[in-house]
């Protein structure tokens, strides 16, 4: 069964960009700043104005989303394979926050270390189109695994997703999922409320599979507040999936956040940096298929 919760979209917002906590606002300002991806007063160029706590996404000079130029990106030789580990199985809940569609897994579930840190994955969820760019490809959808560490900085993975060239191209770990969306487009949310449903247990393994190229730089949350310090891990490779579940992540949204990709920001001068597994180990694997 469906639940509803009531929020307003700042209230929600401040909830991804302020590390993840439950954020609260007074009752009487409940709805009355938010914002849209659409062209507008409250659209991508002016969130930085529709509030104080907003100011980042103006001002800020370490801004996501970016463009990936290949040419640009430099190997990092101390950049190491991703550590990651998830408990295999666990409860997950399906939300829509009005403006994205996110899983958040119930309890502990375990997390990614970065540079000796531990970070606890706390929630994912999708965009589409994509927000990154590759050598200035946007792609059909991308997905962010969020994760903090206990002195509250953050990580987050994105994962690329592109349509598939037959109608069996289809994310596995989307289909696991489809009850669940269809149910959450029949109870759109409204700007001020919150949909969850429950989909049991659920396998953590497509969010743990390695990959032997990944991009990192220091950026932001890609909604308002537009946070900074977040570590992005973008990896190269795109997963496939279909025009249907892209269709799916959408329908239960609000018609401003149908399309929920913020425009690329400036780099102002960061460096890229590039992890390659072949360069990571002296260009002696053997070939193999490359992991996704």
């Amino acid at each position: 069964m469906i639940s509803k919760i009531f929020f307003s979209v700042v209230a929600i917002s401040l909830f991804l960009g302020l590390a993840l906590d439950a954020a609260t606002i007074d009752e009487e300002q409940a709805g009355k700043v938010d914002f849209s991806y659409k062209n507008g007063s409250n659209g991508p160029s002016n969130w930085g104005k529709l509030k104080p706590e907003f100011s980042a996404c103006s001002s800020g000079k370490n801004q996501s989303p970016v463009n990936i130029l290949k040419n640009d990106t430099v190997y990092n030789k101390n950049l190491t394979p991703l550590s990651k580990n998830y408990t295999a199985f666990a409860n997950a809940t399906l939300i829509n926050w009005g403006f994205i569609i996110g899983l958040h897994y119930n309890g502990d579930i375990g997390g990614m270390e970065i540079n000796g840190k531990k970070y606890a994955f706390k929630q994912l969820h999708w965009h589409s189109p994509s927000e990154h760019l590759i050598d200035g490809q946007r792609y059909d959808a991308e997905m962010h695994l969020v994760h903090e560490a206990e002195d509250r900085s953050v990580a987050v993975s994105a994962i690329l997703y592109q349509y598939g060239d037959t109608t069996k191209d289809v994310d596995p770990f989307l289909a696991k999922l489809n009850h669940g969306l269809e149910k959450l487009s029949k109870e759109k949310c409204e700007k001020d409320q919150v949909s969850q449903i429950p989909v049991g247990m659920l396998s953590t393994k497509h969010i743990t599979r390695s990959t032997r190229k990944y991009y990192r730089y220091v950026g932001s949350f890609t909604t308002p507040p537009c946070t900074e310090n977040v570590i992005w891990t973008v990896l190269s490779k795109a997963r496939s999936i279909s025009k249907e579940q892209v269709a799916a992540l959408k329908a239960p949204l609000t018609a401003d956040f149908k399309d929920n990709a913020r425009p690329e920001q400036e780099l102002n001068g960061r460096q890229i940096e590039l992890y390659d597994e072949l360069k990571y180990k002296g260009g002696l694997l053997t070939k193999r298929k490359e992991p996704v």
